[in-house]
């Protein structure tokens, strides 16, 4: 870092020298220069065909002749007569190297320069970052959500004005008058001027103005909004076992008959006890118990279910339906299709009855049941860890 440091510094004195040129231009050190800027961007605004050549006529005016006199340069004065030495001829050949850049030494005067005004230019950075950062991060990162709100809202409008009004603005006479005013605000004579009818006309109405603004985001503006809430699901499962149901856990998924789980073979996942289901990250429980879910068939038919008995009384159970060709083995029902000699499965003849058709159903019920708890939670206020 320290070499990269040094031959950045070694090269950077070319951009602050045009640093300081423009400086000069705008604070009018040199009236003549100033206004033939003003000139320049007078005819650009009227005619903005002209931006595309102002970058060509300064590459030709800042570089080309510059290189050009400095390889054909004019004799030097007193060496011929006054009648002799009238005007330039560039005729001949090249009397003087060509002109380059070359970084500056190490530990000399200019390198010392150059490392000073790049400490300059990184306290100004640092300045204006704090000063954007006090006053307008304060109004836009909605830390007073009435007065970011009321800035989101003007925005908003004026945004929707400029999409339909924007094409009937002269845009040439605003550029025009506020570069003239921009530059003209730091003439020597008229920057005074401004910060006096600033100070005597603008400043004892600013406080007012702020009060008045405020006491309209106070009454205008209105921020008592609940939070937000959504509702969140578990489904209790159980298995069954010697002619009873056992409970077996609680999971995010209703483990139905065609669930990739169950499809897999992989045992359901969740938790055994109630009390161990935790809201979602960023959310917190906004309700005390659980609720269930006395609407089983619409949740049913929303995940596009098939193979379940829905209970549609009582405790509301979802069962699977039973299947003769289905058995037990660990733990997890795995179809059993027999086959044939050729190896291929055969396809009973009568077909499995779909969770309508099991609808309340009293014969003989798959392994699995479920039912479907629900809670609300609310978002969680976050606090700055900073």
């Amino acid at each position: 870092m320290s070499n990269n440091f040094r031959r950045f510094n070694a090269r950077i004195g070319v951009m602050f020298k045009f640093q300081a040129r423009v400086a000069r231009l705008l604070s009018w050190r040199q009236p003549t220069h100033t206004l033939s800027l003003l000139a320049v961007y007078t005819f650009v605004c009227l005619d903005p065909y002209l931006l595309t050549v102002v970058p060509l006529a300064g590459f030709l005016l800042a570089v080309f002749i510059p290189s050009f006199l400095a390889r054909h340069p004019a004799p030097p004065s007193g060496t011929l007569s006054s009648e002799q030495s009238i005007g330039y001829s560039p005729k001949g050949p090249p009397l003087a190297p060509a002109r380059t850049v070359k970084p500056v030494k190490e530990l000399s005067k200019d390198f010392f320069r150059n490392m000073r005004d790049l400490q300059n230019c990184m306290d100004d950075f640092c300045v204006a970052h704090d000063g954007v950062v006090s006053t307008v991060l304060p109004i836009t990162n909605f830390s007073n959500e009435a007065l970011s709100s009321a800035l989101f809202l003007a925005l908003t409008v004026t945004t929707v004005l400029m999409t339909t009004f924007a094409s009937l603005l002269p845009w040439r006479q605003i550029a025009l008058v506020a570069g003239w005013g921009l530059i003209l605000s730091g003439h020597p004579a008229i920057a005074p001027l401004l910060t006096h009818t600033h100070d005597t006309h603008v400043a004892p109405h600013e406080a007012r103005a702020r009060s008045r603004l405020d006491a309209w985001i106070a009454d205008d503006i209105i921020l008592d909004s609940a939070p937000e809430t959504r509702e969140v699901e578990i489904f209790e499962l159980q298995r069954a076992s010697h002619d009873e149901w056992e409970p077996w856990l609680f999971s995010p998924s209703p483990y139905d008959p065609l669930s990739q789980p169950r499809i897999a073979g992989d045992r359901p996942r969740g938790t055994r006890f109630f009390e161990d289901v935790l809201p979602p990250d960023g959310w917190v429980w906004s309700e005390k118990k659980w609720a269930l879910d006395l609407w089983s068939r619409e949740w049913v038919e929303e995940r596009i279910i098939t193979g379940v008995e829905v209970e549609t009384e009582g405790e509301r159970w979802v069962y699977d339906m039973y299947d003769e060709n289905c058995a037990f083995q660990g733990g997890v029902g795995v179809m059993d299709s027999p086959t044939t000699s050729k190896g291929k499965s055969r396809v009973a003849k009568t077909p499995t009855p779909s969770w309508e058709e099991g609808e309340d159903g009293t014969g003989r019920r798959g392994e699995w049941r479920r039912r479907r708890w629900v809670r609300l939670v609310k978002r969680r206020a976050t606090t700055s860890s900073a």
